[in-house]
């Protein structure tokens, strides 16, 4: 057993974020077998991803602020500290910060038999979508 060592905290990238959002890995895999990675994700307010989906789905656990979570059928849900948001596999689904508020969540995942097929990110969301004012 070991403690593991301290990853910096990055920045996640503009391609697949809009607004201020980092990221805190907490455990990755140590053996070829393993899948399960866990992270610790900060939103400014109003920050969110693209749209997305997870190969094997993703478990998402509100820890501090108010989180807004949406799908392509126009859901718009807002989750709370210690409630848990589960995603199916291929899923296509955005996270975001409410407004006015900063969020953060721990994020849950297990890679893809091959890890660059982990997640499949697409187009940024719509200040419409972001606020369930879809068609």
């Amino acid at each position: 057993m070991n403690i593991e060592p301290r990853i910096p905290t990055v920045k996640n990238p503009p391609e697949q974020f809009a607004g201020d959002v980092w990221v805190d890995p907490i455990a990755g895999p140590h053996e070829g077998d393993q899948r399960m990675t866990v992270a610790l994700v900060r939103f400014a307010p109003g920050a969110r991803t693209a749209w997305h989906s997870h190969a094997r789905g993703q478990y998402l656990r509100v820890t501090a602020g108010v989180a807004r979570f949406g799908d392509r059928d126009g859901n718009v849900i807002e989750v709370h500290p210690g409630e848990t948001l589960y995603t199916p596999p291929g899923q296509d689904h955005w996270h975001a910060a409410a407004p006015g508020c900063f969020m953060e969540h721990i994020a849950m995942l297990e890679s893809a038999d091959d890890a660059a097929d982990t997640t499949d990110w697409k187009e940024h969301i719509t200040d419409d979508e972001y606020e369930g004012r879809t068609a």
